[in-house]
This record gives C-alpha cells, structure tokens and sequence, in this order.
C-alpha cells in the first residue's frame, strides 16, 4: 500500500519568497500546492516537444509550418529555460539540498538538473556553434529523459509499495485500480490514453487521401506500434485479472474476464490488425480498418460517465421501451397515411411505405432534410400535425435520460457520503480510508477541494452526533442520582482512555489554546491532570512535564 510522508502544516505569512515558489510550486509533499499541475503540465509539453519532433521528420506536414514548428520549440526552450533557474533559485529550500555546504552546486550536479540541462543545452549551443539540422533533432530528443523527473519518484513509490509482492501482483497493482498502484498506475493510464486517441486521430486522417499519399508508412508504422501496446496490456489484464476475487480460478477467471465488456472492447481494439496481415490474401479485409476506431470505447475504463449512463438506461429501459413503442407506431402510421396521400401525386418519392417512413422519421424529429415533402394541401397538413406532436414525442427518451441522469448522479453522490460517514463512525479518517475516499471523490469527478469540504463536513457531523449519544438532559442527571452515577462511570472511564492512548503533551496544549473552552473547563482539565487517572508511568511524566 503506498504510503504519503506526513508534511507539518506551513503558514504561508511565515514563509520567505523563495521559500513559497518551493512550496506552492515544487513541493512533492505539500498539501494545497500546485506541485502536481506543474510535473502534468511539464509532462505534457514534453509529450509535445516528441510530436513534435516526430512530425519534422514528414516534409509534407513540417515544409509548410516550418515556423510555427520553429515557435513552438523557442517556447519549450523558454519553458524549460525558465523551469531549471527557477530549481536552481530554490535548492537551499529543498530537503534534499539544503543542507549540503553549496545547496545550489550539489543540485546542480544532480541526475534531474543534468537531465534538465541537456534538454535545453543543444539549443543554445546551436547559437554559438555550428550543429547539423540533423544531428541537432536526435539531441532535442533528449528532452524527453525529462519524463524520468515525474517517473522515477513514481516508480520508486511503486517499489516500495509493492515490495515482497509477487510478480503477478505487482502487473495487477501497474494495470487494475489497487491501493498498491499509486502515481505509477495513474501515468500507466494516462499512457493509454494517449494512444488511444493518437491511434484513433491517425484512423481519421488516414480517411483523406492527400494526407495518406504522404504519411502511408508513418500510419502503417503507428498502427502498428499501437497494435503492440494495446496487445500487451491486453495480455497483463488476462494474466492477472485472477487477483480479483472475481476472477479467481485460473482459467474459468480469466475466461469469464476475456467475457466481460471491457476485454471484448479491448480485443476489437487489436483483432482487426491481425486478421488483416493473416487473411488478406484469401479475401479484401480492408474494411476492418475502419473497427480500429472500436478503439475509442477504450477511454470508457477511465471515465465513470459511460458506466452511469449505462445504469440509467437499464433502469429506465422500460419507460424507454413504452416511448420507442409509441414513436414506431406514430412513424408506421404517418408513414401509411402519407403514402395514401402523396402517392399519386409523387409517385417517384412516395413510391411505398418504407420510403415513406424515412420521410416521417425526418419530420417527426424536426430534421426535415427538403429531399422529400408532400405537395397535396391533405399531406402538407398531416405534415403540420406531424411536426408538432415530434416535438413531443421525440423528446420524451431524451428528458427521461437526462432526469435519469441527474438521479443517478445524485445517488451516486448520496451514496459517497454514506461510505464516508461509515468511515468516520470512529471519528478518526486513517491513510486507507482516506485513500479508498480519494479514489471514489475521483471516479465521481468530484474536485479535491469538494472532496476537503465533504470531509470536512462529515468530520464535523461525526463530532456532534457523538456528542449527542454521550449527551443527557441536565434535568434527568439532577433527579436520578442513579442515572448520574452511571453516566459519571462512564465519563470518568472514558477519560483513562483519553489519558492512556492521546499524546498528553499535545492534548494538554491543545486545551489550554483553545477558544471554544472557558475557565471552568480549563480549571477541570487541570484538576484531572492532578488525579492521573489511570495513566502509565511514561504519561504520567508527560503529564508532570
């Protein structure tokens, strides 16, 4: 299970100005920082910075945007430029540096601050020296070693969390949703992601003749290369899906995965390529290029908007159902009356009712394409008609969608805060619950902030229900002395287990500080302090002190 170094809470009205661009900008640990949007915005610009590079190599794509391709790289220089001064400025802030004699020099040395030199070095030493256009494209390349400054710590991460885990569980951890994936896991997907879309966004240019004249082998070469990340993270799901206790047995599981809708999605996303290459000298197999776009459905495994639009729809199916049927019987018979009606006078359109239908589906849903419309003044009132209940009729399915929708984003919701109150029943929120909490706060695409909030909210819910349980009605203690001494036992036990299992030390501060408590409070706290109830020998020096 990964494991997040606990970071004391900083007061930014404390903080010097090159101690606040360290800590709301680079801190890896800082909570309520931008650090994270910075490494993903870098990250990006360096996936970028590759394209780019990529497409350099195609005179017909680079010839005529040769200068913006010349202003894209003067930026990323300024980018990276501007990045590596800045780490340089904030070494002595850092923990890993300050406390070398020359914080600025051992940085400088470091792996990351080599790694970030040389993504920016070629550049400027092209001003000064002469370097061949060529040569100087495989050095830009260097630029993405920048890519191990966000890996590394992940990767690391990933190690640690995982260590003495069996290979099979460490595939399922980098490819499946676990507590032991951390950052890895996230770029992992990302990773996919970004070849879903290249791989799809080179299907539809493939489509334009003038762009696959010039770029025929490039698409072959990336087809093929995305054929071979999506078949290997095929094969890691099959082979270690049987750590889900779903799929537990090791062929029956792994058959009743390769089942589910998500590996079928995944294996259309690779079959079409390889049915190609083997078949296509018995028979022109062509056309299944056009399933490689099958390759979108992917992206539904990291969204969880197409599992609730799935949901609504199998909850709504019937009162869908009893709409559909209600629109084909309205289409069947104004398709029929108008055939009678138009027949005669357009015998070239209206030649038979399924033509018919066509022009009844177009109006009813308001589309009304002109290739077909009636000329007799009976058929252009029945067309009137038409459109008005279309208005109607067809709307029902997307209202019922859209409540349904809502609905179930509600539940859903509803349905988080009830996991996170159960969470809180002991008041305290551990590492694990709170990554569990992270992780659905993130299926529901609900911000960090929100997240916080809710936390918050329920922290403080928690805190006055358990107050309430513990809470009896002065009137009742000051006339049932019994009632008051069972509930005097029961606070004065619950005050040996406050003193035995808090830091007295901390808690005794923290009542002393305190705004919502007055003297007599005060005054109690003391006086307890003095019985040392219960308290071992350790609290009971912490207490003295």
């Amino acid at each position: 299970m990964s494991t997040t170094t606990a970071t004391p809470p900083v007061n930014p009205a404390a903080l010097t100005f090159r101690s606040k661009v360290y800590h709301f900008f680079f801190d890896p640990h800082g909570k309520e920082t931008y650090a994270q949007h910075v490494d993903n915005w870098l990250a990006a610009l360096i996936v970028a910075n590759v394209a780019a590079m990529l497409f350099e190599i195609v005179p017909a794509v680079y010839d005529p945007y040769k200068r913006w391709f010349h202003l894209f790289d003067v930026f990323s220089i300024v980018i990276f430029t501007f990045e590596y001064c800045v780490r340089l400025y904030i070494a002595p802030e850092d923990p890993e540096f300050s406390k070398a004699r020359f914080p600025r020099l051992k940085y400088a040395f470091s792996l990351y601050a080599l790694i970030d030199l040389l993504a920016i070095l070629p550049f400027y030493l092209s001003a000064f020296v002469h370097i061949d256009l060529r040569i100087l494209r495989v050095l830009r390349l260097l630029r993405l070693l920048k890519l191990f400054r966000v890996l590394l710590p992940a990767l690391n991460e990933f190690i640690e969390a995982n260590r003495g885990r069996t290979f099979r569980e460490k595939v399922y951890a980098l490819v499946f949703p676990s507590p032991y994936g951390g950052k890895l896991h996230e770029y992992y997907d990302f990773f996919i992601v970004f070849w879903v879309l290249i791989s799809v966004m080179a299907v539809i240019l493939e489509s334009v003749d003038s762009i696959h004249y010039n770029l025929a082998v490039e698409f072959v070469v990336l087809d093929t290369l995305a054929v071979l990340v999506f078949g290997f993270e095929y094969a890691f799901r099959i082979y270690s899906c049987v750590e889900d206790p779903r799929y537990k047995h090791w062929f029956a599981g792994r058959f009743r995965y390769a089942r589910s809708p998500v590996a079928i999605i995944d294996l259309l996303a690779i079959i079409p390529f390889f049915l190609e290459v083997f078949l296509h000298h018995l028979v022109d197999l062509r056309f299944l290029r056009a399933f490689r776009l099958m390759r979108l459905f992917k992206l539904t495994r990291y969204t969880g908007s197409a599992g609730t639009l799935f949901a609504v729809v199998r909850r709504e199916l019937p009162i869908i159902g009893t709409s559909a049927f209600v629109m084909m019987l309205l289409v069947v018979l104004a398709a029929s009356f108008g055939y009678l009606l138009e027949h005669e006078a357009q015998p070239e359109k209206f030649e038979n009712i399924p033509t018919a239908i066509y022009w009844a589906v177009i109006t009813l849903a308001s589309v009304g394409y002109g290739d077909i419309s009636p000329i007799t003044p009976m058929g252009r009132m029945m067309t009137v008609v038409m459109a008005l209940l279309g208005i109607g009729i067809f709307a029902i399915p997307a209202s019922i969608l859209s409540s349904g929708f809502m609905q179930e984003l509600q539940s859903q919701r509803q349905h988080f805060e009830n996991e996170l109150f159960a969470m809180l029943e002991d008041g305290v929120l551990s590492d694990e619950e709170r990554e569990k909490v992270e992780a659905l706060g993130k299926k529901l695409n609900i911000s960090p902030h929100q997240l916080e909030t809710l936390i918050d909210k329920a922290k403080r819910e928690t805190k006055a229900r358990l107050a309430k349980e513990h809470f009896v009605p002065p009137d009742i203690l000051a006339s049932n002395p019994l009632i008051a001494k069972a509930h005097f036992h029961i606070l004065a036990e619950q005050m040996k287990l406050l003193a035995q299992h808090s830091d007295m030390q901390e808690l005794d501060r923290l009542v002393r500080n305190a705004v919502d408590l007055d003297d007599d409070h005060r005054n109690l706290w003391a006086a307890l302090k003095k019985l040392e109830l219960g308290l071992p020998k350790e609290a009971q020096n912490n207490s003295q002190n």
